[in-house]
């Protein structure tokens, strides 16, 4: 390299530039717009499980923990995920704790997928898979998820979703309830999926970290680990933070059988080596106390309330909006009342935040065919009620 030249980014994740996350959360700030983008809330968990978490931290020892993750935390899940699906598994071998579900899902990657697989994504993905794929020397195979002309649903063509898969085809990633769409897959789609993976001898890696924010009875989140001849080769991932509001921690975990788990421990063991014990301890406060469960009661309920109130706001000023089924997301199209003044999602998002005060994420982030994302837009309700009343007041200047 020439003396005094600047250094590059590795060419795996020069594609990928900044996380959009980052990007609108900077402008959000810079020009003081309440922040609908990022997927955080503006307001804290139960305060039981910050207690869990100072009281280990004053009774000590404050020291590394397994890799695999804190025993009373690894328990906890075993016994949560018990009661959800009737199923038992070892604590011990089959559960691991991880600094979030990001984390979990680029040692997933790393640890079980080689240079040359094909990895399967729907489109529009969270932003990392597609980082993650690359961090692995993988190939990408895309599936689109559409919205239905009828029902509104994101929906993906069984004929397209047969035609990714190839005899190079490692694995699978089913995110569900959807970020970004709040799509809920159906049995029925899931069942294809695994049959597929049956087929072509490949792993479904599902991330579920909105599996409790659902709003529909007769849309339950299902997991794909409990379908038939599934639970051998799925790797579940899931996460403290969606569910209990509390995503700094960064507390995720990963369930699957121990050749599964052998791979996620095997990069998991080299990325963070094991995560912080006192969290760890929270985490495991809020899956065993009965405040955690009414707590995930109330916020589902807030969420529901909050998922119609900002969905009405979009549909009073132009917007077609996508009603989800899950997830604390609604995707919303512009282009037939905004389109003639907005090239694109990017140009939207940006006079949203720097103009009307509201940040929004441009989905256009979440293709590999940034086309199909150009003319829709993403917000978060995971907010108190006040800052959704006080975003939609600002959102009703762009009919002025």
């Amino acid at each position: 390299m020439t003396p005094g030249a600047a250094w590059r980014v590795a060419d795996r994740f020069a594609p990928f530039g900044a996380t959009i996350f980052a990007e609108m959360t900077r402008l959000a700030i810079e020009h003081d717009a309440i922040n609908l983008g990022q997927g955080f809330p503006d307001f804290d968990g139960p305060s039981f499980i910050g207690g869990a978490a100072r009281e280990a931290i004053e009774a000590g020892p404050n020291q590394y923990v397994r890799t695999g993750g804190h025993p009373k935390l690894a328990e906890a899940i075993a016994t949560f995920w018990n009661q959800q699906t009737g199923e038992s598994i070892d604590p011990l071998g089959e559960v691991t704790i991880n600094s979030g579900a990001t984390e979990a899902l680029a040692a997933a990657m790393l640890g079980l997928v080689n240079p040359g697989d094909e990895v399967v994504l729907f489109e529009p993905f969270y932003d990392s898979y597609r980082a993650c794929v690359a961090m692995a020397g993988a190939t990408p195979r895309f599936v689109p998820l559409r919205p239905d002309a009828t029902t509104g649903k994101f929906v993906f063509d069984e004929a397209e979703l047969r035609a990714a898969f190839t005899d190079r085809t490692k694995l699978v990633l089913v995110n569900t309830p959807h970020n970004p769409t709040g799509k809920v897959f159906t049995r029925d789609e899931l069942t294809l999926i695994g049959s597929l993976c049956e087929q072509h001898h490949c792993i479904a890696l599902c991330d579920e970290v909105y599996e409790r924010l659902t709003f529909d009875d007769a849309l339950p989140h299902v997991r794909m680990a409990t379908l038939p001849g599934m639970r051998e080769r799925t790797l579940t991932i899931s996460s403290l933070g969606k569910t209990y509001s509390y995503t700094g921690w960064k507390i995720g975990w990963a369930i699957g059988p121990e050749d599964l788990t052998a791979g996620i421990r095997a990069a998991h063991q080299f990325i963070v080596f094991s995560v912080p014990g006192a969290l760890q301890l929270g985490a495991a406060a809020a899956l065993t106390s009965p405040e955690g469960e009414q707590s995930v009661r109330d916020l589902v309920a807030q969420y529901a309330e909050g998922r119609e109130f900002l969905c009405d706001a979009l549909e009073s000023i132009g917007l077609d909006v996508f009603r989800p089924d899950g997830t604390y997301f609604v995707m919303a199209d512009f282009a037939r009342t905004f389109g003639d003044r907005f090239e694109d999602d990017v140009a939207f998002c940006r006079h949203l935040t720097g103009e009307v005060k509201v940040a929004a994420i441009p989905p256009s982030a979440f293709y590999e065919h940034p086309e199909m994302g150009r003319h829709l837009v993403r917000f978060a309700f995971c907010k108190r009620p006040e800052t959704l009343r006080a975003a939609a007041d600002r959102l009703r200047s762009l009919r002025s």
